[in-house]
């Protein structure tokens, strides 16, 4: 095989970033996982040098012996700043054509393989993404934790925190009824007692914000399990999520005016991928199931638990 056939995607999120080595048949012949690479979070200068390793890592990756292979294309499909990424792309040497892209468009790819329609995404954080009728990328949300990301383990954190925090706000020194599961549960995450030292806490420590995304998975437990107050987290921060993907629904996919006439068939339905930890858990899954038939969307649900970097792989086939 000409070792110019190769051709590296990288998916860079906020949590890992993962690179994959791809041959001319796309099959993945190496693999490299580094940590997450969003310059919102790292920095930019950490977020440049994980990337550079992690190429260089991919490379020596390689299964074959001798010289590393000969890359004809590299496709970067990162989280945070667009612009930041095509300066380091522009930067990058030795790797063919750079492509640049938003970390949204792999999981796209899986919930649609091209077609119009569109794919909710919620796990560090969250966004919708859609490809219109006529072929356009149109992407909503993602706007990250200071502005809002409806759907993700920072907001689940944060909304389950707030109804433990006024919980133990109303709660008198001298009260020994037992606090309801969710409070306890966060009690249980920080070590601490109450109000005023969790309050110190939340807005002092620089740790707050790894600790508020970190009790996401112990709220969705809480909610598999009956708690009442962690359903009710995980039933709002969905909604929220919900009613942007409505917007874009009713903004790129409008309905029909004409009413069907016999013997004419509905078109069918748009593909939606549902992608994530958070909405794949059962409390998230159950409630976008609920409001997909409330809101009368006219879609098809698919559940999506390929890794992104299966999307990327795909993208790179299409080349």
């Amino acid at each position: 095989m000409s070792h110019s056939a190769f051709k590296i995607g990288v998916d860079g999120g906020g949590t890992k970033t993962e690179l994959i080595l791809v041959d001319a048949t796309s099959t993945v012949v190496a693999r490299h996982l580094a940590p997450g690479c969003n310059p919102s979070q790292t920095g930019p200068d950490q977020a440049r040098e994980i990337l550079r390793a992690g190429l260089q890592a991919l490379l020596a990756a390689y299964p074959v012996s001798g010289l590393p292979p000969s890359v004809s294309a590299l496709h970067l499909y990162m989280a945070g700043s667009p612009l930041f990424w095509r300066e380091v792309a522009d930067s990058l040497t030795g790797y063919g054509p750079v492509v640049t892209g938003p970390d949204s468009l792999p999981v796209l790819e899986l919930a649609t393989a091209g077609a119009p329609g569109l794919v909710l995404h919620a796990g560090t954080g969250s966004f919708v993404a859609a490809r219109a009728p006529g072929g356009s990328v149109h992407y909503a949300g993602g706007l990250g934790w200071k502005l809002g990301d409806a759907g993700s383990g920072f907001d689940l954190g944060r909304r389950a925190i707030a109804y433990a925090l006024l919980e133990l706000q109303a709660r008198s020194a001298t009260e020994t009824r037992p606090l309801s599961p969710l409070t306890a549960a966060l009690q249980a995450h920080t070590g601490l007692p109450d109000y005023a030292t969790h309050s110190r806490f939340f807005y002092n420590d620089p740790a707050a914000n790894a600790t508020i995304s970190a009790f996401a998975p112990r709220v969705l437990e809480l909610a598999e399990h009956d708690c009442g107050p962690a359903q009710q987290v995980v039933a709002d921060s969905v909604t929220d999520l919900a009613r942007l993907a409505d917007q874009v629904i009713h903004r790129l996919f409008p309905a029909d005016p004409q009413p069907s006439r016999a013997g004419i068939s509905y078109p069918p339905p748009l593909p939606c991928g549902v992608s994530g930890r958070i909405l794949n858990s059962v409390p998230a899954g159950f409630a976008l199931r609920s409001l997909v038939a409330k809101l009368r969307w006219p879609v098809t649900l698919t559940f999506i638990t390929a890794a992104p970097s299966e999307g990327v792989r795909r993208l790179l086939g299409k080349l």
